[in-house]
């Protein structure tokens, strides 16, 4: 059995609205091993995107325990998840979330310019970069002089430069043509071969059957999960 990347325990997430509480996240009890392509699906509002906060340490669980490569991250101070954030955990969003100003070059080698890593060592990475995901004569282009599917190219090459343990991707070709779409989930797969662990959140049933691994979330509660379905059968 592969080594557990992800252990939730008891996770518990609760929104206050006005008088009311809204349970976005209940009784969660999940584990993702090193290495897997997982789903998870669901309708809007079943919790999908606070799920995905929470593993990207953009949240924080009411209750319960979130491990990451075996250690209790619910307990690190922020400046401590920042570092886990950014060493460990890579984010491709459906609207890119690139810096206008910066170049595609710029915005590829900005997680390592937030993590105080050397300059020749960031120019010869960013350069590879660029090379791997066909952007070379793109590098110093900005947002706006790119396709969307530059752009979520950009994406993917500054999610995965600090080499985490593993990608998040929420509705990853929300904003992309088919054709495009295809593209782009060919690299994320291509990545997942070589070892990242790649969570995808979608809408999509295609696209979420793709992954190995499904889970279909609903109120806030796991409903479904393929990969307990096939130990059982």
């Amino acid at each position: 059995m592969s080594a557990a990347l992800i252990g939730l325990s008891g996770i518990e997430r609760i929104f206050q609205l006005g008088d009311s509480e809204v349970h976005a996240l209940r009784h969660l009890e999940l584990r993702i091993d090193a290495g897997e392509y997982v789903a998870v699906m669901g309708p809007s509002g079943s919790g999908k995107s606070t799920l995905l906060n929470l593993l990207g340490l953009l949240d924080h669980p009411n209750t319960g325990t979130y491990r990451l490569e075996g250690r209790d991250v619910t307990t690190l101070s922020l400046d401590e998840q920042a570092r886990v954030r950014s060493e460990r955990i890579g984010f491709v969003f459906q609207s890119f979330h690139l810096v206008p100003r910066l170049t595609a070059a710029e915005n590829i080698a900005l997680p390592m310019t937030l993590a105080g890593i050397d300059p020749a060592q960031r120019a010869v990475r960013v350069t590879q970069a660029l090379k791997d995901y066909g952007l070379s004569d793109r590098a110093s282009h900005r947002p706006n002089e790119l396709s969307g599917g530059q752009r979520q190219r950009v994406a993917i090459a500054r999610a995965t430069i600090m080499q985490p343990a593993m990608i998040l991707a929420d509705e990853p070709t929300g904003n992309l043509d088919r054709a495009t779409g295809e593209d782009v989930m060919r690299l994320l797969e291509e990545l997942n071969r070589h070892g990242v662990t790649l969570i995808v959140v979608t809408h999509d049933a295609v696209l979420g059957a793709r992954a190995r691994r499904q889970l279909l979330m609903e109120d806030g509660e796991l409903r479904h999960d393929s990969a307990r379905q096939a130990s059982n059968a």
